[in-house]
């Protein structure tokens, strides 16, 4: 386990539970990469110094704790321009890498199938051509450590010429990828199903609740970044109503951009819901402020306009006097418990039947069979015989627009 000292600028606008938060997520970041955090440097600026993102003084100090401590790697929890990684790295004499590096190395840790690892691929060749003078030091001391898995640490050897045809076949090789993918979304789009999206921060559940859900057995573990590749499931509701559950990749405050862009075609996958379940870790201490940075990129993806219904995940973690201002409509829940399960399932329903149409039919009872043949896109509330009539009387709740024919 690598040894890492993490370097963090406290902005003098930003609160102290929101500089907290960002201080315990690069924790949880640097211990999901491998490492073990030995020391934290922090410096209150109004802005990073251009030159060295710290300060002279404070750059001089994390050189003599970098020798005291002997430790592996450095890692600034910030974007470093080119020009920062260098001239930091030629005033320590000490590998250097910033958040953005680290992200990427803990989605290439992640990277299970075929597309995920050809879009973290493209986005670390993104990352790393204009950083090619600097990495040097990097790359001899770590030796395949935080920062260097993945295409990175051969392809660094190679000329930005290399580089730059390696960047054009994986956008190739992902336009291939996403034309497959938007085939099935096609499908499913044509489908008459009704299609639930898991949206959320890294870590409140989401994996745990589709498998709660669907009975999937996805990767399910107290980790940022468990998952990374968009997976579809189908299940029923008891009265036969069938739907599909997409997981997507965790969100995080700050989300590189670069990232954002890359897995798009993740996120894509909940575009076309009817929708969204939007997945909090109610036992965060920043439930809130991680909430808000979802409901951000949301908003920024033109995806917040779709119906959704908040999940506050993990309440058996929760005192009940700590849980407040819910946004509505909401569930509070524990995914690991059958209980908890049935509670957002009746939670869904209730969205089902604000999104789709009320309808009352009576059906002849020759007829009941090729209605049924369409139940599953039917939100069947009650299915009675009237024995007089020689009728069933069905009520229940249809896609608007949509016929039923019978």
């Amino acid at each position: 386990m690598q040894e890492v000292i993490a370097v963090l600028l406290e902005d003098k606008s930003e609160t102290d539970q929101d500089f907290q938060m960002r201080l315990e997520e690069c924790q949880e970041l640097i211990k999901t990469a491998g490492g073990k955090l030995v020391a934290t440097l922090t410096q209150s600026r109004d802005h990073p110094d251009p030159r060295t993102y710290i300060g002279q003084g404070k750059l001089a100090e994390l050189k003599s704790l970098a020798e005291t401590l002997s430790a592996d790697l450095i890692i600034f929890y910030d974007a470093l321009s080119p020009s920062q990684v260098r001239n930091i790295e030629a005033a320590l004499d000490w590998p250097v890498i910033d958040r953005v590096q680290l992200i990427l190395d803990i989605f290439t840790l992640r990277a299970h199938s075929k597309e995920a690892k050809l879009q973290v691929a493209l986005v670390q060749n993104e990352y790393l051509l204009p950083r090619l003078a600097g990495q040097g030091l990097a790359l001899s001391r770590l030796a395949g450590g935080i920062g260097t898995r993945g295409p990175g640490e051969s392809q660094l050897e190679r000329n930005r010429r290399t580089l730059r045809d390696d960047i054009s076949r994986i956008k190739k090789q992902l336009k291939e990828a996403e034309k497959h993918r938007e085939i099935s979304r096609d499908r499913r789009t044509s489908s008459s199903r009704f299609k639930i999206g898991l949206v959320g921060y890294t870590n409140a559940g989401k994996s745990t609740i589709l498998n709660g859900l669907t009975q999937a057995d996805t990767y399910e573990e107290d980790q940022l970044f468990a998952t990374l590749t968009p997976l579809t499931r189908s299940f029923s509701l008891e009265n036969g109503f069938q739907m599909t559950l997409t997981d997507t990749v965790g969100f995080i405050q700050d989300l590189p951009p670069m990232v954002i862009d890359a897995f798009h075609s993740t996120l894509e996958e909940s575009r076309d819901v009817d929708l969204l379940l939007i997945v909090i870790d109610a036992s965060s201490t920043y439930a809130k402020a991680q909430e808000k940075t979802v409901c951000q990129l949301l908003d920024d993806l033109d995806m917040l306009k779709i119906p959704h219904l908040f999940v506050y995940n993990k309440m058996d973690q929760v005192e009940t006097a700590d849980f407040v201002s819910p946004s509505s409509p909401y569930v509070a829940i524990s995914a690991r418990s059958p209980q908890g399960i049935k509670k957002l399932e009746e939670g869904i329903i209730t969205q089902i039947q604000s999104i789709y149409d009320y309808f009352e039919i009576d059906l002849p009872s020759q007829e009941a069979s090729q209605f049924l043949g369409q139940a599953d896109s039917l939100y069947i509330e009650s299915f009675i015989f009237d024995e007089e009539k020689n009728t069933y009387l069905v009520k229940g709740y249809k896609r608007p627009q949509s016929k039923i024919s019978h």
